[in-house]
C-alpha cells in the first residue's frame, strides 16, 4: 500500500514549536512493541524486574554516560512500559527553573559529551535496549519498543510532584493502569497522572 497522509499520519503528542533540546525536565512514558508484557510483573504492588527489565533499567540509569548535561530522576519499568523524568540541562540555561528543591538534583556536568535533546535521548534509550535484549533472546531485529513515546514538559513545581508520586505509585496501581494487558485497546494511551 503507498503512503497515504490522510491514513498514516501519526498524530504527535510534541507540542507545536517547542524545543525540546532546550533545558527543562521531561516526563515520558514509552511502551512495549504491541503493549506486551516483556519485562517482568507486578507481583503485591512491587514491580519484579525479569532479565529483560534489568536490561531495561540498566540502559536508563547509563543514558547520563553518554549524554553531557543529562539528570535523570524518578524512573519506573512496568511489565509493558516505562515512566521516567529526564532533565536536560543546556550551557548557560538554569536547569529545572521553580524546581530547587529536587533532592540530589545538581546540574549535570557535560565531561566533555555532546549535549543533546530529548528525542535523541529516547532514540538512544530504545535502541540501545532493544539491541540488549535481543541479543539476550537471540531474536535480532525484533521491535521490542513502539515507534513513539509521549512526552510532557514539566512547567512546574506542582506538575513536578503530581508526576514524581505518579511514578512512585504506578506498581501500586497496576490492575487500574490503561497499559495494563486487560484494559489495553488499540489506542489506548498512558493514564494522565
Amino acid at each position: 500500500m503507498a503512503y497515504d497522509p490522510k491514513i498514516h499520519n501519526r498524530r504527535s503528542f510534541r507540542l507545536k514549536g517547542y524545543d525540546y533540546s532546550q533545558a527543562g525536565l521531561y516526563f515520558v512514558t514509552i511502551c512495549a512493541q504491541g503493549k506486551e508484557c516483556l519485562f517482568g510483573e507486578v507481583v503485591e504492588g512491587e514491580m519484579s524486574l525479569n532479565e529483560y527489565g534489568k536490561i531495561v533499567e540498566f540502559t536508563w540509569n547509563d543514558l547520563v554516560n553518554h549524554n553531557g548535561g543529562l539528570q535523570l530522576a524518578a524512573f519506573v519499568v512496568m511489565p509493558n512500559h516505562v515512566h521516567g523524568i529526564a532533565e536536560i540541562v543546556g550551557a548557560g540555561l538554569e536547569p529545572g527553573a521553580n524546581l530547587e528543591h529536587r533532592a540530589g538534583l545538581e546540574p549535570a556536568p557535560t565531561g566533555g559529551m555532546k549535549l543533546q535533546g530529548l528525542p535523541e535521548i529516547m532514540r538512544q534509550f530504545k535502541t540501545f535496549s532493544a539491541k540488549r535484549i535481543n541479543t539476550t533472546r537471540n531474536m535480532p531485529g525484533t521491535p521490542v519498543w513502539q515507534r513513539n513515546y509521549y512526552e510532557h514538559v514539566i512547567r512546574d513545581e506542582d506538575d513536578y510532584n503530581r508526576i514524581m508520586e505518579y511514578i512512585s505509585t504506578n506498581p501500586q496501581r497496576w490492575v487500574e493502569d490503561s497499559l495494563h494487558p486487560d484494559k489495553v485497546t488499540s489506542g489506548s494511551k498512558p493514564t494522565q497522572y
